[in-house]
C-alpha cells in the first residue's frame, strides 16, 4: 500500500482549489451532489464547502423504499457537520411508476434507473440554482466501469475523479469525515443487503494495488502476476473490467465530417472565448 499513499494536505488543498477554479471560471458560485451517506459523497461534500463555503453547496439525499435507513442518517451527519444546505427527494414514485410497466426487469436495470432518476434530479436543481452538478465517482469505480453511464458517472466536474478509493479514504479521515462513513462497507444502497465488495468479487484494498500497477505504473498483465501477490486470473479479470468499460470514460464518438470535429480537432478547455 505504500505506492497508494498520498500527503493528504497537499492532496487537500489541490482539490479545494480545483473546485473553487473549475465552478468559478464557469461562471457559477455553487455546486449541487447526491449525499448518499458513503464516504464518496462525504468526502466531496468536504472538500466543495470547504472551497466555496457551507451556503455554496446544496446536499440532495435521494433515498428509494429499499434503501437502508442508515445511509440518510449518515447523510444527515454530513449535512449538520457541514451546515449546508439540504433536501430530500424520495425516488420510489418515480422508479415504481416506470418499472410497473416493466414489472420483470432484472436489479441491474432498477438499479440504472435508480441512479439516472437520481442524476436527473441533480441536474434539474442545478438548473434552478444556477449550480454545476459535483461528482463523486472515484478512480476506482471509473476504471472498473462500477458505475452508471449518464448516472452516479455523470457530472459537471469531478475532484475525487483520480483518487483511488483507499486514497478516498486516506483524505476522508484527514479531512474528518466520521469514522462511522469512513470505515463501514462501501455499498450503492440499490437493493437491500447489496455491498460494492460482494457485487466485486474482490476488495477495493486488492483491486486498487493491481489498478495502481496497470495503470499508474503501466505494467503487463504478466509483470503483475510475476509479482506472486496475484493469481493470473484475477490480474486478468480485472484488466478485463479496465478495457471492458472504455466506452462508459469517454464522450459519445462522433462521426468525423469536417476539418474541426469536437473533442478531436476542436479541443479547447471549456472556457475558450472568455
Amino acid at each position: 500500500m505504500n505506492d497508494l499513499r498520498i500527503d493528504a494536505e497537499v492532496v487537500r488543498r489541490i482539490l479545494t482549489g480545483f473546485i473553487d477554479n473549475e465552478v468559478r471560471k464557469a461562471g457559477f458560485a455553487r455546486v449541487v451532489l447526491g449525499l448518499s451517506g458513503g464516504v464518496d459523497s462525504a468526502l466531496a461534500a468536504y472538500l466543495a464547502a470547504e472551497a466555496l463555503g457551507p451556503d455554496g453547496v446544496t446536499a440532495l439525499v435521494m433515498p428509494y423504499r429499499s434503501s437502508n435507513p442508515e445511509s440518510a442518517a449518515h447523510a444527515g451527519l454530513i449535512v449538520k457537520a457541514l451546515g449546508i444546505p439540504s433536501l430530500t427527494v424520495d425516488i420510489t414514485p418515480m422508479v415504481d411508476a416506470y418499472f410497473a410497466l416493466f414489472p420483470d426487469a432484472d436489479m441491474v436495470r432498477r438499479g440504472n434507473k435508480m441512479a439516472r432518476e437520481r442524476m436527473t434530479i441533480l441536474f434539474d436543481h442545478s438548473a434552478g440554482q444556477q449550480a454545476l452538478v459535483l461528482g463523486t465517482s472515484n478512480k476506482t469505480e471509473l476504471l472498473l466501469g462500477y458505475g452508471t453511464l449518464y448516472g452516479d458517472m455523470a457530472s459537471a466536474l469531478n475532484p475525487l475523479g483520480d483518487l483511488y478509493k483507499t486514497q478516498v479514504r486516506q483524505l476522508a479521515r484527514h479531512l474528518g469525515v466520521p469514522a462511522v462513513i469512513v470505515d463501514k462497507q462501501p455499498s450503492a444502497d440499490l437493493w437491500a443487503g447489496q455491498t460494492d465488495e460482494a457485487e466485486l468479487g474482490f476488495t477495493y484494498e486488492e483491486v486498487d494495488r493491481v489498478l495502481y500497477l496497470l495503470v499508474d505504473c503501466r505494467y503487463e498483465v504478466a509483470d503483475v502476476v510475476a509479482q506472486g501477490s496475484y493469481s493470473e486470473e484475477f490480474v486478468r479479470a480485472v484488466y478485463r473490467k479496465v478495457q471492458g468499460s472504455q466506452y462508459k470514460r469517454r464522450l459519445p464518438v462522433i462521426a468525423k465530417i469536417s476539418a474541426r470535429t469536437i473533442d478531436r480537432d476542436f479541443r479547447y478547455p471549456r472556457d475558450w472565448g472568455r
